[in-house]
């Protein structure tokens, strides 16, 4: 599988809502549920109305646009991951996957990655 990394450091955060969110910046993603309001972003970014943040993660981008009648993909990277006992925080976006790592852990994460025989570009 082809992967690359992306050159930012990211927060996972709940924020009150959107309203000061840039929603036009690179790399901002949402999810909203009935119980709370999530952001990741790069962490140049991070509104002030953040509730809670996790600073510190770092993203790897599966290449390409995946056709939705592929199945297992985060399973396969997120297995390898597990495997070195490190943790993830995935999003998905209607073309690709990503998986964030935490930055202490991020070099670990592209070894294993590279050892499971993907091919990673940063």
């Amino acid at each position: 599988m082809k992967l690359e990394t992306i050159k930012a450091e990211f927060s996972v955060c709940k924020v009150v809502d959107y309203s000061l969110v840039d929603l036009s910046h690179p790399f901002v993603f949402t999810g909203a549920t009935d119980e709370e309001r999530s952001l990741v972003c790069p962490v140049a970014i991070v509104p002030a109305n953040t509730i809670e943040r996790c600073d510190g993660w770092r993203a790897i981008r599966v290449k390409g646009t995946l056709d939705f009648s592929l199945t297992g993909i985060l399973a396969r990277l997120s297995k390898v991951l597990a495997e070195r006992g490190i943790g993830i925080f995935a999003v998905s976006t209607f073309n690709t996957d990503y998986i964030l790592a935490k930055s202490a852990d991020f070099d670990k994460a592209l070894d294993a990655l590279r050892a499971a025989g993907n091919e990673i570009s940063e």
